[in-house]
């Protein structure tokens, strides 16, 4: 799939499997640097992981870049008539209002704040023009009302109340997404392997990282590539076995990975074999 393969080069996956990231899929995932992460660390250098450009220091804050990906690492260029470019940025701009809504669930009252408000200058900005292209209203205020209603302590109900029109709006944008010749199993398993991706990436960053939000951003990749999985795992399943077989695996040590909203004191896998779940992922996905 053309569309996924630009995505995963500009999240730097090439560079991934350059560096023996492949190796990892011969059973080596779980030795670490010596096989898949030497790829991931060269990629974190030149590329960036996640979320447009993160580095092990946390998170990245440039703008789009010439190449037309935005703040979040997302092909906004694209997206108007791309459907897994466009569906990758409303996957990216969910991920991060499941982890919000999680994350107050868990106590942690300014994290959910900032990750509502995060979508906003990550990734809807610099989609408005798709948006209005596509006849999709603005939604951003939203994400405003809801980091506002978490910022404030408001009840769980309410911050809830707030995710829920967010997520309904994301489902109505979604709805206009544009057309191409990818069928909706291949659309979906594109969007799907980018969050698997993302998940993956911010995972790499942890043993060196101590932050709450890289773990958090990575949280949210991995439940939205599940909960899309859900919706579309059958229709991926009769159109590509593979796939299917490779994203189940993937989303097995991903559950693993990141078991909750807050953070493990010590982190529960191996980031190689995180690693080398998503480069499966990666490979069934584009032979």
């Amino acid at each position: 799939m053309k569309s996924t393969l630009k995505l995963w080069t500009q999240l730097g996956l090439g560079t991934m499997v350059a560096g023996g990231l492949l190796a990892a899929c011969g059973g080596e995932a779980g030795e670490g640097a010596a096989n898949g992460e030497a790829g991931a660390a060269g990629t974190a250098a030149t590329a960036g992981e996640g979320e447009g450009g993160e580095s092990a220091g946390g998170e990245g804050e440039g703008g789009a870049t010439a190449g037309g990906e935005g703040e979040g690492g997302v092909a906004v260029a694209d997206a108007a008539t791309d459907p897994v470019a466009y569906g990758t940025a409303l996957a990216v701009a969910e991920a991060h209002v499941v982890a919000a809504r999680d994350a107050y669930a868990a106590g942690q009252k300014e994290a959910a704040a900032e990750m509502f408000a995060h979508p906003v200058s990550e990734v809807l900005l610099e989609m408005d023009p798709t948006f209005t292209q596509l006849g999709v209203a603005d939604f951003k205020p939203l994400f405003t009302a809801a980091s506002d209603a978490a910022l404030a302590g408001k009840p769980a109900a309410e911050v809830n109340k707030a995710y829920d029109a967010i997520i309904a709006a994301l489902r109505g944008a979604a709805g206009k997404a544009p057309k191409s010749d990818a069928s909706a199993a291949m659309v979906a398993t594109g969007v799907i392997a980018d969050q698997i991706e993302r998940a993956s990436a911010m995972y790499r960053q942890l043993p060196k990282n101590t932050a709450y939000e890289p773990y958090l951003d990575g949280y949210g990749f991995a439940k939205v590539a599940a909960s899309a999985f859900a919706t579309s795992g059958a229709a991926i399943k009769a159109e590509n076995p593979a796939a299917h077989a490779r994203i189940t695996e993937a989303l097995g040590v991903l559950g693993q990975a990141y078991p909750g909203a807050a953070r493990p004191a010590t982190l529960p896998m191996e980031p190689g074999a995180v690693s080398g779940a998503s480069a499966k992922v990666m490979l069934a996905t584009t032979n």
